[in-house]
C-alpha cells in the first residue's frame, strides 16, 4: 500500500556561518515509518535536525505532509514537526507536571497568562503516561536523574502533538529497560499511519532494531537510503571505517 509521504526534503543544503555541512541532501519519509540517520561523529546528522526543526537557516524545500516549513510560523511549524535533542536542559524549578505542559504553546492562545484547557490535559497525561512519568508529576525536574529527565523531554515532546517527530539520541542516560520501553512508545505513535520519526543513533544495533528505513550520512551526503532489511553490510563498513559486524559480533558474543 502506498503510503502518504510524510516529510520531504529536496536539495537541502545548511551549515553555520560559511561552513557548509549539509550538501544537497533529499529523502522522503513516509507515514508511519521510522527513519534512523546512522553516520560518523562530525558528518552532520544534529546539523540536519536542526534545519529541519528550523532552529537553523537551510536552502532547498522541507515539506510536511505537503505543506512548506519555511513559510510557516515557530508556532505553526511546531505543529507539523518537534524536536527533542540531547541537549535539552532545564534551568527552572518546573514540576514534572508543568515541564509536559509546556509542550502544548502551540495549542494554547496567544495571551499572557493562557489557561490549560481539557484537551491540554488529556494530553499531557496520556503523554505522561506513555513514557512512564506520570507518578513523577509533583516533582521538580532540577531534582530528577539523567534517565528520567530524558522521559519527561520526550512526554513534552508527544505532548505537543507533532506529526513528525525529530530525535537526537533519544536513548541518551536511559537504561536498558527504559531504552526498550522508550522505542516500544514511539513505535506505538507512530503506528496510527498519520505520523513518522526521524532519529539519530549512535548505537547502530539499536537504531536497526527500531527503524524500519535507514539514511546513512558521510559528510553531509546522502551514501545510501532505503529499507534497514536491505541495508548493504559493506556501507556500514565504509562509514565506520571498520568492520562492523565483526565488532558487533564480538561484543555480544557473550549472549549466543
Amino acid at each position: 500500500m502506498d503510503r502518504t509521504v510524510m516529510l520531504s526534503v529536496e536539495n537541502l543544503s545548511c551549515g553555520y556561518g560559511k561552513t557548509e555541512v549539509i550538501h544537497d541532501l533529499s529523502f522522503q519519509v513516509r507515514a508511519g515509518e521510522r527513519l534512523c540517520i546512522l553516520g560518523a561523529n562530525g558528518c552532520g546528522k544534529t546539523t540536519l535536525l536542526r534545519a529541519l526543526a528550523g532552529v537553523i537557516p537551510f536552502q532547498g524545500s522541507v515539506e510536511a505532509d505537503g505543506v512548506s516549513l519555511g513559510g510557516l510560523s515557530p508556532r505553526q511549524r511546531a505543529k507539523k514537526i518537534a524536536l527533542m535533542s540531547q541537549f535539552s536542559q532545564s534551568a527552572f524549578d518546573y514540576t514534572v507536571y508543568e515541564a509536559v505542559m509546556l509542550g502544548r504553546y502551540a495549542h494554547r492562545s496567544d495571551s499572557l497568562f493562557p489557561s490549560e484547557s481539557a484537551a491540554d490535559r488529556d494530553a499531557v497525561q496520556d503523554a505522561m503516561r506513555r513514557t512512564g512519568v506520570w507518578e513523577l508529576g509533583e516533582q521538580l525536574v532540577t531534582r530528577l536523574s539523567g534517565g528520567q529527565l530524558q522521559r519527561v523531554f520526550l512526554a513534552r515532546t508527544f505532548a505537543q502533538e507533532p506529526q513528525i517527530i525529530l530525535l537526537d539520541e533519544p536513548a541518551n542516560h536511559l537504561d536498558l529497560r527504559y531504552q526498550a520501553e522508550l522505542l516500544e512508545s514511539l513505535r506505538d505513535w507512530s503506528a496510527d499511519g498519520k505520523r513518522c520519526v526521524v532519529g539519530v543513533f549512535h548505537d547502530i544495533s539499536l537504531a536497526l532494531a527500531f527503524a524500519d528505513t535507514a539514511l546513512l550520512l558521510e559528510e553531509g551526503k546522502a551514501l545510501a537510503c532505503g529499507s534497514v532489511g536491505e541495508l548493504d553490510e559493506k556501507l556500514l563498513d565504509r562509514l565506520y571505517g571498520m568492520d562492523v559486524r565483526g565488532y558487533m559480533k564480538r561484543m555480544y558474543g557473550r549472549w549466543e
